[in-house]
């Protein structure tokens, strides 16, 4: 039976995709970015135990094999555990088979659009989303995956044919640079941009922007000169997306916020490269 490790499931949001949709993020992510927000999501729980004596309402134990368990009716989402965790992981985190994540996306049915997985990077899951991504239009939802671009979807015809579309994660146009920010370079990135635009596949590119510290100017630039070519093929967003410190591990907490007037101008270039639906968050 297949299962996965979700961290959580939002049952509504607007900024996870079109309309309003049932987001589902997984636990583990092949990147580690300086700057993540979620960075509890990066590594699966290494069962340590450094979170169960500081859990102030007694929400985490061991079990008899010596793995941490959290019962979620005690937890009171302090995120003390996340806090003085050192492996950049969360207990918080449930191991669910495609039936259980499909009984949550039921209860909001009447009110969504489709479902997003999200992570970490949701393919490292392929065929647990493959399954849950048939069962999902079975209700006449779409499926659309949020991911970093580091899987091969040129590669994976099933994965791609079951998806309604992706939205991919752009870090930085320069592969040095973007090596050094996730530890993965970006040929594939690109790579996938490219392929998936062609194919009228890629819904949205969103990058984060954060002055003095990315290349945040020639990142628009190369990809939207990259992909200017393919927009006639079907529309695609591109989402710009204002670094904000909460969440994110020291040092990078201290990074700059920027200015509505920069994200401005990183918008009217996108424009002027013939992509009309830019936004700013």
């Amino acid at each position: 039976m297949l299962r996965a490790p979700v961290n959580k499931i939002i049952p509504q949001s607007s900024v996870d995709g079109p309309g309003n949709r049932t987001a589902i993020f997984f636990q583990g992510c092949n990147f580690s970015c300086h700057y993540c927000h979620n960075p509890e999501t990066i590594h699966l729980c290494q069962n340590c135990g450094t979170c169960v004596a500081d859990c102030p309402v007694g929400a985490l134990q061991r079990d008899a094999a010596g793995a941490v368990c959290w019962d979620p009716a005690l937890c009171v989402g302090c995120d003390t555990c996340i806090k003085v965790c050192p492996h950049l992981s969360s207990p918080k985190v449930r191991l669910l088979t495609v039936e259980e994540v499909l009984a949550e996306i039921e209860k909001g049915v009447p009110f969504i659009r489709g479902i997003t997985v999200s992570g970490g990077e949701c393919t490292l899951y392929r065929d647990f989303v493959v399954s849950l991504f048939e069962r999902v239009h079975a209700l006449g939802l779409t499926a659309l995956l949020d991911s970093n671009g580091s899987r091969d979807f040129s590669a994976d015809a099933e994965l791609l044919d079951a998806s309604d579309g992706v939205m991919l994660d752009i870090k930085c146009f320069d592969s040095a640079i973007h090596q050094k920010l996730t530890g993965q370079p970006s040929e594939q990135v690109r790579e996938n941009a490219v392929f998936l635009a062609k194919r009228g596949k890629l819904t949205e590119i969103r990058t984060v922007v954060i002055p003095d510290y990315l290349p945040n100017e020639e990142t628009v630039r190369g990809y939207c000169e990259l992909l200017a070519p393919y927009l006639s093929t079907g529309p695609i967003r591109y989402k710009l997306i204002r670094f904000r410190p909460f969440g994110v591990r020291e040092p990078y907490n201290q990074l700059e916020t920027p200015s509505e007037e920069y994200m401005e101008q990183l918008a009217e270039i996108a424009k002027g490269y013939g992509f009309a639906d830019v936004i700013s968050v």
